[in-house]
């Protein structure tokens, strides 16, 4: 029967992170030029109303989130499903610099941010001992959106007006995904999943932190700080392809085609992620999950040749094949899983400002004469320290144990 289950729950989850990729950076920055010519808008003024819409997104995220520890699952999939859908529709109205804000916000906030959420609540506080490995598999489908949609809506748009895309994105949303949450997770039971899970579950012999106390622990703003490298840094880059793309004197579908070595190696790494996470904890792995994001950086410093557009968003996606799984599990592990939603709702909510952050400070570096190389260095600064800090406490990541 659980067997069963398991899969129904892993394959809602894959299907919402699949989904989650129309309000993500990378498919967003798809469209950086055709919104930027209608408005006849800059580079940074876009990136400023990126940033500010996301940063609002973010705060909406810690409030709203944690509902999802209250409310029953499907209910609130339902709720995220309708909002995601008219957010796609109202991206298509944009026609001057205020409803551009407001379509960015609906689009971070419904897409980037309450149907990752969904996804990554509901397996982590579904699964136990094999925790790793189902967020592994449930971000594939994030990574198959990542190596099939750049390509694809390049295509399109080369044949359609971007908004017509945009209304088609809404309707499909509309038709698979009600029917998707009504099949996959309707009857799912959190509280008897737990009480039959109760003999050898390791997370009820370990604190369950509330939100509240996990703000207060030092090393919640460590882990984030190597958390949030990934979002801004890749936010930055998906956002403004183009400017690397002009910087660089790479063809125009460079990046576009990149994103298929980003992806693949995403996927390869969620697989090994996913398996050694449960081996090891993702206590003992976190150290390890920026490194090739920080090669990545050094990469795009020093060479320029177009084959390197695939090894520097290869290396990404090996550290965000990590940081998909660690972004989740770690927190379970250390915190516990009866409040992981509200918890869940923070992080999530300090990625989505990481990416409004990120967005502001490429536009702004970039307006400023900064070159691809320059902002690439400050990217590695941050990465290195952020390491540093993480070196000095990793053995203190325990949770604590209770009788």
């Amino acid at each position: 029967m659980f067997k069963n289950l398991s899969l129904k729950v892993i394959l809602f989850g894959f299907i919402f992170t699949f989904f989650s990729s129309f309000g993500q950076s990378f498919f967003l920055g798809l469209f950086n030029n055709s919104i930027r010519n209608e408005l006849s808008i800059t580079h940074g003024q876009f990136g400023s109303i990126y940033a500010s819409a996301t940063l609002l997104s973010s705060f909406v995220l810690i409030w709203v989130g944690k509902k999802i520890d209250d409310i029953n699952i499907s209910k609130f999939a339902f709720f995220v499903i309708l909002l995601l859908s008219f957010s796609s529709f109202f991206f298509s109205t944009i026609s001057s610099i205020s409803l551009l804000f407001i379509a960015i916000f609906l689009m971070r906030f419904s897409g980037q941010g309450m149907m990752s959420h969904t996804a990554t609540t509901t397996v982590s506080r579904y699964f136990t001992k094999s925790r790793g490995k189902a967020l592994s598999t449930i971000w594939f489908g994030l990574s198959t959106a990542e190596f099939i949609l750049p390509v694809f809506v390049i295509f399109l748009l080369s044949l359609y007006d971007w908004k017509i895309i945009w209304i088609s994105i809404s309707l499909l949303v509309l038709l698979i995904l009600p029917i998707t949450s009504i099949i996959l997770v309707k009857n799912l039971n959190f509280n008897s999943r737990e009480t039959e899970q109760k003999k050898g579950s390791k997370n009820l012999s370990i604190k369950n932190w509330k939100r509240i106390e996990v703000i207060k622990d030092y090393r919640f703003y460590i882990i984030c700080a190597n958390m949030l490298a990934m979002p801004w840094i890749a936010t930055g880059t998906f956002v403004y392809q183009s400017f690397i793309l002009n910087s660089k004197n790479w063809g125009p579908y460079i990046i576009a085609q990149s994103f298929m070595a980003y992806s693949v190696l995403s996927v390869i790494t969620l697989i090994i992620s996913g398996i050694l996470i449960d081996k090891f904890t993702s206590r003992k792995l976190i150290i390890y999950m920026n490194i090739p994001l920080l090669i990545s950086v050094f990469v795009i410093m020093y060479f320029n040749h177009p084959f390197t557009a695939f090894i520097f968003l290869g290396l990404i996606g090996i550290s965000n094949g990590f940081a998909n799984v660690l972004g989740s599990s770690t927190w379970a592990e250390i915190y516990g899983v009866k409040y992981i939603g509200s918890i869940k709702a923070l992080t999530t909510a300090l990625m989505v400002f990481a990416t409004a952050f990120g967005t502001a400070l490429f536009g702004f570096l970039i307006d400023n004469g900064y070159k691809i190389e320059e902002i690439a260095l400050i990217s590695a600064i941050y990465i290195s320290l952020s390491l540093i800090l993480l070196f000095l406490i990793r053995g203190k990541l325990n949770p604590i144990k209770i009788n």
